[in-house]
């Protein structure tokens, strides 16, 4: 089974728009959105729209959640700096994030084997907490035990990253940054995206999960220069061209 993971679009239309296009090449079984539709960009409507409309299951992110706070309009939306990106949102659109979930779990049998994936958008335990490729082994697998999770995906940070860890037992648990659609941190202006394929282990060699990330390209100057013809700050143009 194939399943595809993306987070993090932050509103940025081509470049949801050049995933989704790569992603039907892959034909995946399943499809998830582990959050932030919406902020920094001046699409939100329309990436809520499509999301909506091919049905994708959905968690909330920090920034779907903040919409809800920021309510007060400026005497003028020039002045809203950063926050413009929010009173772009229609009402149906507001609706619908504030109905999202934060957490989704899927168990698998296969054969004699279990797998357990939970997905979040910052952890397990906070929306806006950060879990890193270097963060703490221990406090890691305490969150895995938590959640009673062999598989962790998780977003928040837009850098990818696959680590493995050994619980006490021997067991390997995973846990998975599927790093970010419309904006990257890590360098690399592409977009990324993940697929899990799911494997019923018949031979020692064979895994039982396998983790490709999808870098993609998209228009990054057309995006960026959408950025700077609307209200937003012109350091978000510049975040998208450089990665950071």
């Amino acid at each position: 089974m194939k399943i595809a993971l993306f987070s993090d679009i932050h509103a940025n239309l081509p470049a949801f728009q050049a995933m989704l296009q790569d992603m039907e090449k892959r034909k995946p079984d399943a499809i998830y959105c582990l959050g932030d539709l919406v902020g920094y960009h001046i699409w939100p409507n329309e990436v809520i729209a499509e999301i909506r409309r091919r049905g994708i299951a959905t968690l909330a992110g920090n920034h779907d959640q903040k919409v809800e706070k920021i309510i007060t309009i400026p005497d003028s939306l020039k002045e809203a700096g950063k926050n413009y990106a929010y009173h772009l949102i229609d009402q149906e659109g507001r609706n619908y994030l504030k109905t999202l979930p934060a957490h989704i779990k899927l168990d698998y049998q296969l054969a004699e084997h279990k797998m357990n994936l939970v997905f979040a958008h910052g952890s397990t335990r906070s929306i806006d907490e950060y879990i890193l490729e270097d963060t703490n082994e221990a406090y890691v697998l305490d969150l895995l035990k938590e959640a009673n999770a062999d598989v962790l995906c998780i977003g928040h940070s837009h850098k990818p990253y696959h680590r493995v860890i050994l619980a006490e037992n021997g067991e390997e648990k995973n846990i998975i940054n599927i790093g970010s659609v419309g904006k990257p941190k890590d360098g690399n202006p592409q977009g990324c995206y993940v697929l899990l394929t799911i494997n019923i282990p018949s031979t020692p060699e064979k895994k039982q999960l396998e983790v490709e990330f999808i870098r993609f390209d998209y228009d990054v100057e057309k995006a960026a220069r959408a950025i700077e013809d609307s209200l937003l700050p012109d350091e978000f143009a510049d975040r998208l061209r450089k990665a950071y």
